[in-house]
């Protein structure tokens, strides 16, 4: 019988995923920052900033081109991954492969090599798209992994919470970006040069704490060896079809269009709505995420009180008021910081909430359908439900950055309002396909007793 990861290796699993959100943190949340900077960044052109083809730009069509083949990779690594008889493991050879490419591609991207903005074009839809192709090889296994190194619900909730926090604190230094271009450009750097500083130092440290899992975790001592006895594309269709898992990735696909235009439009929501410098985005940020701690031990305690479904409602309801006074920022008889801090308080909870449940729910899906067909293949439900939520992401990076310029060809106030609505309906039409999730039956299958609140 497999060994129960001790808990400072599975605190060396989470940091991991510290290592992996800050690396990817500045392409997926700064890249339309340093293409189509906002007013007072001075930047140079590098790309033509204007729409290009229907409406949309070209750093919109480059997030938008590689996410689709992020998503589209996605399952074809989750099989990969569920196949694999590499030496160090399935999940944890594939890490190994993926780590120092994945860190590297983190900042090429922002060194355009050319004046020509035909050859910084090609490269910036290049870099991306292997950043994205490296980022997929590292975190797809990874999720996978928490499947196997957790052992019952109750520790893969606890996983889940651990590389919530290693997340959000990744995901809160690379917050910071805007803070330390500004200290590195007070110390003599140019603008650019101290942005691009800051995405290399992300990178670096990064490299670092994804290389902990790798380096202390022996797959073959703490995971039981599954096998997979279908095709490829037939596991990844029959994922697909296992009911509670359509209904989990629609509402995952609808919540990551919402919350990925904001997360795109959050420095110009404080700079063009709310007539605040850039750095405002980074306290904004720090403190959603700070106090996304505070709500940790109460979602862990509520969701195993009541459920997982009807906590992440919950979520769904607050993130949709949160919106809802994003859209109207700048219109309020109060501060303007002020009205940027509620933003930050209100999306807190949400934060924690969509931060710990979402995969803990699919590894309790994955491990039920596992005991229902004998096929265990966690790499391709995490696989499936990455590739819905890269497909929101998307979404996202094509169509909210013309949204942001309609009306003109820069980012403005009206674009931005309507952004902030579209985000909110995403909310509601979420917590409506929640509504048809069978957590009951789930629980049912993974041998655990269902208390009157969880029905």
């Amino acid at each position: 019988m497999v060994e129960r990861l001790p808990l400072w290796k599975k605190w060396m699993y989470a940091l991991g995923q510290l290592g992996w959100s800050l690396t990817s943190f500045a392409i997926g949340n700064a890249l339309v920052y340093f293409y189509m900077p906002p007013e007072g960044v001075n930047f140079p052109q590098y790309i033509t900033r204007g729409a290009v083809w229907a409406g949309l730009t070209i750093v919109g069509l480059a997030l938008g081109t590689s996410r689709l083949f992020d998503a589209i990779t996605d399952p074809i690594v989750a099989t990969m991954s569920d196949r694999s008889k590499l030496k160090l493991g399935r999940r944890r050879g594939f890490l190994a492969i993926s780590v120092l490419p994945f860190a590297l591609f983190s900042f090429l991207p922002f060194f355009p090599p050319s004046a020509s903005y035909t050859i910084n074009t090609i490269w910036l839809f290049a870099t991306v798209i292997a950043f994205y192709w490296f980022m997929t090889m590292y975190v797809t296994p990874f999720f996978a992994w928490m499947s196997e190194l957790g052992h019952d619900p109750d520790e893969r909730l606890g996983l889940s919470t651990m590389i919530s926090i290693t997340w959000a604190l990744g995901y809160v230094l690379g917050t910071q970006i805007y803070l330390f271009q500004t200290v590195l450009e007070k110390r003599g750097f140019e603008p650019v040069k101290a942005f691009q500083t800051v995405t290399v130092l992300y990178g670096l440290i990064g490299f670092i704490f994804m290389l902990l899992p790798v380096i202390f975790i022996d797959e073959r001592r703490y995971c039981e060896q599954h096998t997979v006895n279908e095709g490829s594309l037939e596991s990844i269709v029959n994922a697909f079809k296992e009911k509670h898992f359509a209904v989990f990735v629609i509402q995952d696909l609808l919540y990551w269009i919402g919350l990925t235009g904001i997360s795109l439009g959050l420095v110009y929501y404080i700079t063009v709505l709310l007539k605040l410098p850039k750095e405002q985005a980074s306290q904004v940020q720090l403190i959603m995420f700070l106090l996304s701690f505070l709500f940790y031990v109460p979602v862990n305690f509520l969701a195993k009180k009541f459920g997982k479904k009807k906590v992440l409602m919950v979520g769904f309801i607050i993130f949709a008021l949160n919106f809802a006074f994003a859209a109207v920022l700048g219109k309020l008889n109060m501060s303007p910081y002020a009205q940027s801090y509620i933003v930050g308080v209100l999306a807190a909870i949400p934060l924690a909430i969509f931060g710990i449940l979402p995969n803990a729910m699919v590894a309790d899906i994955a491990e039920a359908h596992g005991r229902k067909t004998g096929n265990y293949k966690a790499g391709v439900f995490f696989g499936a439900r990455t590739f819905m939520q890269k497909m929101g992401q998307t979404i996202a990076g094509l169509v909210f950055p013309s949204i942001y310029i309609l009306g003109s060809n820069q980012v403005n106030e009206f674009g931005l309002r309507i952004s902030a609505i579209i985000s909110l309906t995403l909310m509601i039409l979420g917590y409506i396909v929640m509504l048809f999730y069978n957590e009951k039956e789930i629980l049912k299958t993974l041998g655990i007793k269902v208390t009157a609140q969880e029905n």
